[in-house]
C-alpha cells in the first residue's frame, strides 16, 4: 500500500480510537432525546452531563463493542485482505451471544440487527440476511450500518476506495440501500482523514463512492449548500428536520436524518473538536451513535492534540472501554490495546509482520497519553499519588507510566492499579444507574488468573531507595476483594529490575485487580518508572462454587445483590440453564450444542479435566481453546456409544472418534491435552483417542464444558 504505516499512522489510529470513545460517552446518557428536550433539560452540550443524569462511566455500549468486535473478521480469516460479506456475517455469529452481547435486541422485523442475526442463525448468509428483498426498505435503512464502521477505515488508511468497499460488505450484514451509502461515506471520510486535513474536502471527495441518485448524496449537497450561506448550524438543523427527519424516514433510528447531523457538525463545527461534538450532541437524535463517528473522525484527522484543545475529555475515561462479547478474556480492553488490534490487522492484510510492543507486553503505554485503565487507590492509608504516561527511552520502548508519590511514609503507601474482571464500581451501582451500566449485558472472563505470573518492569528515579510489593485483589467473603502480596523487592537509586510474581491460589475465587505498591520506611516523596507489566504463563487452578458461598437450601433465602454470582460471571455461557442448586455446575442446552468457559488467548497449551455425569444428553464434555461460539474443540462423550474428539470452526466436524460404552448417571474422569496441534483424549486416567489438526488448528483460547441436547453435570474443572 502507498499509505506509510509509521508511528505517526499509530498515533492516528489511538486518537480516532479515543474519539470514537469520547463521543460516545459524551452522547450515551441522552441518546434519542430531541433537540429541544436537549436545550430545555441540558443546554448545549459542551461536556460530559454524566453527573446531571446520574448516568455511569464508563458503561459497553453496541456502537463501541460493534466497532471493536466485527473487524475481528480478518483474524478469523487469517488476515485475508479478500474478505467478504459472508465472513463478516460468520464473525457475528462467532462473537454474539443471543440476546446478551452487543447488539439492541430489539426483535426481528424491528431491530435491523437483531433481524439481520436470526437470518444469519437461519443460514441467510450475508449480505442476503441485511438485504432490502429480505428485510424491507424500512428495516434494512436503520443506523447500524454507520455505527460500527470505523475500523473498517482505520485499516484502509489514505485509501478511501477500499474503505468504501469494506464499508459495503460490512453493513450489508445487516443493512442495505441508504444505509450502506451513509456508511461508506463515514468510513471514506475517515480513511482520507489519515492524508488529507480539509474538512470540506473530505465531506465532498466522499460522495464520489455513492450513487448521485441516493437521499445521502442529496443531503449532503444541500448541507454543503447551506453552510456555504450565512445560516448557523441551528438553522440548518431546522432544514434537516424539515426536508431529511423522523417524519419522512421511519423505524426507531433511521440512517439518513442522523447521518444527516454527523455532516451538518463536519461542516460547521470550524474544525473545533468541543464545538463540533456541541453540536452533534446538541441536536439530538442518536447521539451516542452521531458523536462516537463524528469524535473518530476528528481523532484520526487531527490526532490527539487535537482531542485536548479544550476540556479534558482524556481523565474521566482512562482509556477505558467494554466489548462483551462470546470472547470474554477481550471485554476488559482498553484503547491501546484496541489500537494496536486495528494496527496489526492492518499490517497483516498488507503483508507486513506485526508489531508487538516491549515484545508484547499487555500493559506498554507506548503512545503519549496512554494510562490503558490504570489507576490510582486512594484513602487514609495511601499517600498523594499521580501517575502519567511520560517520554522513556529504553531498549524497547519509547515511553512509561510514571508514579509520582508525595509524603510517602512507613503509614501511608503510593498503590496504583488496573481492573482484571469484574468492575469495583458496578457492586455500589443501584437503581437507575445499575439498569443503565447493564442496558447491554456486561458479560466477561478474569484476564489473569492463578498459576500464572505477573511481570513488571519499573526504574526508580527518586533519591532514595523504594520498596516495590506486587499485588492481586480477589473476589472473596461478602463480595469484597481481598488482597494478596508478592515478597517485597527493594529498588536503589536509579535502579531498574524486572520483578515477576506468580500468583498464588485463590480458592476458585476470580481476580478482579492486580497492582503496585510503592512502601518506604522514611518520609519522603519521588518517583518510579513503569516501562510494562504483562502476565505469562498457564494457568493452574481448581473452578468451582468458592468456599465461602453457601450452598443453596431450600427455605433459605439467598443474600441480595451479587452475593454467591461473581464466581459463576467469570464464565461465558452460552447454553440454556446453569442451575446454581446442587452440583456446582449444572448445565444444559435443550437444543444443539453450546458451551460454558472461561479464560483468554494466552491459553495454549494445557490440560482441562472433570469428573463429567451426564444425565441424559446426546453427547457432553470438555471444550479447550475456544474462541468464540464456533471456534473451540472438544472431547465428548456420546449417547451412540463413541468416544469423540470433535472440531467446531463455524460448523462443528469430527475429527476422530472411537467406540466407548456409555453409562447415564455414571461419573467418568475425563482429561483433554492440547499441545500445539495435538489433542489428548483421556478417560479415567487413560488415553483412549488422541489426533493431530493440521486443518487451520486452533492455537489458543479458554476452556470449560460442552453438552448437546440434555443435560451434563460436574463439581469442579481443573486446569493444569
Amino acid at each position: 500500500m502507498s499509505y506509510n504505516i509509521d508511528k505517526s499512522y499509530e498515533e492516528k489510529v489511538y486518537a480516532g480510537v479515543l474519539g470514537k470513545i469520547i463521543g460516545v460517552f459524551l452522547g450515551r446518557p441522552f441518546e434519542n432525546w430531541s433537540y429541544e428536550r436537549i436545550m430545555k433539560e441540558l443546554g448545549p452540550i459542551n461536556y460530559y452531563v454524566n453527573d446531571k443524569l446520574d448516568f455511569p462511566m464508563p458503561i459497553s455500549d453496541d456502537d463501541i463493542t460493534g466497532t471493536f468486535t466485527f473487524l475481528r473478521a480478518f483474524r478469523e480469516c487469517n488476515y485475508n485482505k479478500n474478505i467478504s460479506a459472508k465472513d463478516i456475517g460468520k464473525t457475528w455469529l462467532n462473537n454474539i451471544i443471543e440476546d446478551k452481547t452487543i447488539l439492541w435486541w430489539g426483535g426481528k422485523g424491528h431491530s435491523a440487527e437483531d433481524t439481520a442475526f436470526q437470518n444469519l442463525k437461519q443460514g441467510i448468509d450475508a449480505p442476503e440476511s441485511g438485504s432490502i428483498k429480505t428485510n424491507g426498505k424500512v428495516i434494512a435503512e436503520q443506523i447500524g450500518a454507520q455505527i460500527f464502521i470505523d475500523g473498517w477505515a482505520m485499516v484502509s488508511p489514505g485509501d478511501p476506495e477500499r474503505a468504501a468497499h469494506y464499508a459495503k460488505l460490512a453493513a450489508s450484514v445487516s443493512h442495505d440501500g441508504e444505509a450502506i451509502y451513509g456508511a461508506q461515506v463515514v468510513a471514506s471520510i475517515e480513511s482520507m482523514a489519515f492524508i488529507e486535513n480539509d474538512l470540506t474536502k473530505l465531506v465532498e471527495q466522499a460522495k464520489k463512492f455513492i450513487p448521485k441518485y441516493s437521499v445521502i448524496f442529496k443531503l449532503i449537497s444541500d448541507i454543503q449548500e447551506w453552510r456555504s450561506g450565512n445560516l448557523g448550524w441551528e438553522q440548518a438543523r431546522e432544514k434537516i428536520v424539515e426536508n431529511y427527519g423522523y417524519d419522512k424516514y421511519l423505524g426507531n433510528c433511521h440512517m439518513v436524518p442522523n447521518h444527516a447531523l454527523i455532516i451538518m457538525a463536519l461542516l460547521f463545527g470550524d474544525d473545533d473538536f468541543q464545538k463540533t461534538m456541541m453540536i452533534v450532541n446538541t441536536a439530538g437524535w442518536d447521539t451516542d451513535c452521531n458523536s462516537g463517528n463524528v469524535g473518530c473522525i476528528l481523532g484520526i484527522k487531527n490526532g490527539l492534540d487535537g482531542l485536548k484543545k479544550g476540556p479534558d475529555y482524556l481523565s474521566p475515561i482512562n482509556d477505558i472501554l467494554y466489548c462483551p462479547s462470546a470472547s470474554g478474556g477481550e471485554t476488559l480492553t482498553d484503547a491501546l490495546t484496541e489500537t494496536y488490534k486495528i494496527i496489526n490487522t492492518t499490517r497483516k492484510i498488507n503483508g507486513f509482520e506485526e508489531i508487538l510492543p516491549k515484545n508484547g507486553a499487555k500493559f506498554h503505554f507506548d503512545i503519549k497519553d496512554s494510562t490503558q485503565g490504570w489507576r490510582i487507590k486512594e484513602g487514609e492509608q495511601f499517600c498523594e499519588t499521580k501517575i502519567s504516561n511520560v517520554e522513556y527511552k529504553s531498549n524497547i520502548g519509547e515511553r512509561a507510566l510514571k508514579i509520582s508519590y508525595n509524603n510517602l511514609s512507613v503509614d501511608q503507601i503510593s498503590e496504583v492499579y488496573v481492573e482484571t474482571f469484574f468492575p469495583e464500581v458496578i457492586l455500589k451501582l443501584k437503581g437507575k444507574k445499575r439498569k443503565d451500566f447493564f442496558h447491554y449485558d456486561y458479560i466477561s472472563c478474569p484476564i489473569i488468573f492463578s498459576g500464572q505470573k505477573v511481570k513488571v518492569e519499573i526504574k526508580n528515579t527518586s533519591p532514595h531507595e523504594v520498596a516495590i510489593v506486587l499485588f492481586s485483589n480477589y473476589w472473596a467473603d461478602d463480595d469484597k476483594l481481598k488482597k494478596i502480596t508478592s515478597n517485597s523487592f527493594e529498588l536503589n537509586r536509579n535502579e531498574t529490575k524486572e520483578i515477576s510474581w506468580e500468583i498464588p491460589n485463590t480458592d476458585s475465587n476470580p481476580i478482579g485487580q492486580i497492582g503496585i505498591d510503592i512502601v518506604s520506611n522514611k518520609k519522603q516523596s519521588g518517583e518510579v518508572m513503569v516501562n510494562y507489566v504483562t502476565f505469562d504463563g498457564q494457568p493452574k487452578q481448581v473452578f468451582k462454587r468458592p468456599d465461602h458461598i453457601q450452598n443453596y437450601k431450600r427455605g433459605i433465602e439467598k443474600k441480595e445483590g451479587y452475593y454467591g454470582q461473581i464466581w459463576r460471571n467469570a464464565w461465558v455461557q452460552t447454553l440454556d440453564k446453569w442451575e446454581e442448586r446442587g452440583k456446582n455446575f449444572r448445565i444444559c442446552q435443550n437444543i444443539g450444542r453450546e458451551i460454558l468457559f472461561t479464560g483468554t488467548d494466552l491459553w495454549k497449551d494445557y490440560s482441562v479435566s472433570a469428573n463429567i455425569l451426564l444425565q441424559s444428553c446426546n453427547s457432553g464434555g470438555l471444550v479447550s481453546r475456544v474462541q468464540g461460539v464456533k471456534k473451540y474443540y472438544t472431547l465428548e462423550i456420546c449417547r451412540d456409544n463413541k468416544l469423540r474428539i470433535g472440531k467446531m470452526n463455524n460448523i462443528y466436524i469430527t475429527l476422530k472418534e472411537v467406540d466407548f460404552e456409555v453409562e447415564f448417571f455414571k461419573e467418568y474422569n475425563m482429561k483433554m491435552t492440547v499441545q500445539k496441534n495435538k489433542i489428548i483424549g483421556q478417560i479415567n486416567d487413560k488415553t483412549i483417542i488422541e489426533i493431530e489438526d493440521n486443518d487451520n488448528p486452533l492455537l489458543n483460547g479458554g476452556s470449560g464444558l460442552v453438552v448437546e441436547n440434555g443435560t451434563l453435570v460436574t463439581d469442579k474443572i481443573t486446569l493444569s
